[in-house]
């Protein structure tokens, strides 16, 4: 006969290996958003966990930063779906899809470097793949009705907007761009990439990721960063 505590035991140490590690992601984005060199010793003290339960989780810096990567993309992936960019007009869709990866840089700052630098793992569950698979979706959309030239494939035009994404997210990190100027270059760049018909038109309506006081990097504390 099967003793009731072999399968409860397993499941409640599975429990509290689940709240630990949440505990632990929560605290780093909190430390590591206030002090970007702050230690693993120290989001363990934010977390309420000891430094031997952290690096049991994540066995090292970059493991942890991996799965605050890996956090900030599911939530842009929910914050992409809550968005229901299928319902939008297609330029419409893009500007709000560039708005949502900026307010995930706004939120998520300390890890601009650390995004920068990565190189997504091929055939992953990368919510990476799955962004740039939405986009592409709404790009087809938009060549579908006529509101995007059909001229160049869907795949070709998402995954040039995402590298347009990520100069653009260098720059900002450099300091050679504010947010904002970034932002407004990004989205007109994109939408004539796409061949939108009111592309001069549609840039000169600057998302809401433009007008937050918080514009600004902190790019001396970005140049301090070693990852």
């Amino acid at each position: 006969m099967t003793d009731p505590s072999d399968t409860v035991m397993p499941t409640r140490r599975r429990s509290d290996a689940r709240r630990s590690v949440d505990a632990i992601i929560g605290a780093a984005r909190t430390v590591l958003g206030e002090r970007p060199d702050a230690s693993m010793e120290d989001v363990a003290t934010a977390a309420g966990v000891t430094r031997q339960t952290v690096y049991a989780h994540f066995p090292s810096r970059d493991a942890l930063i991996a799965a605050l990567l890996q956090t900030a993309g599911a939530e842009t992936l929910a914050a992409f779906d809550a968005a229901r960019l299928d319902t939008a007009p297609p330029a419409d869709a893009l500007r709000q899809f560039l708005d949502i990866g900026w307010e995930l840089i706004r939120r998520n700052r300390f890890l601009l470097g650390p995004a920068l630098t990565r190189i997504p793992v091929p055939g992953g569950n990368d919510p990476h793949d799955a962004g740039t698979a939405r986009l592409e979706q709404v790009i087809r959309r938009g060549q579908r009705t006529g509101d995007f030239d059909r001229a160049f494939p869907a795949a070709w035009l998402a995954a040039a907007i995402v590298g347009l994404f990520r100069a653009a997210a260098e720059e900002v990190a450099t300091g050679r761009l504010t947010t904002s100027k970034a932002t407004a270059m990004l989205l007109d760049s994109t939408l004539r990439l796409c061949g939108a018909a009111d592309a001069r038109c549609s840039a000169r309506a600057a998302p809401a990721a433009d007008l937050r006081a918080d514009d600004e990097l902190d790019v001396a504390r970005l140049g301090r960063r070693t990852w």
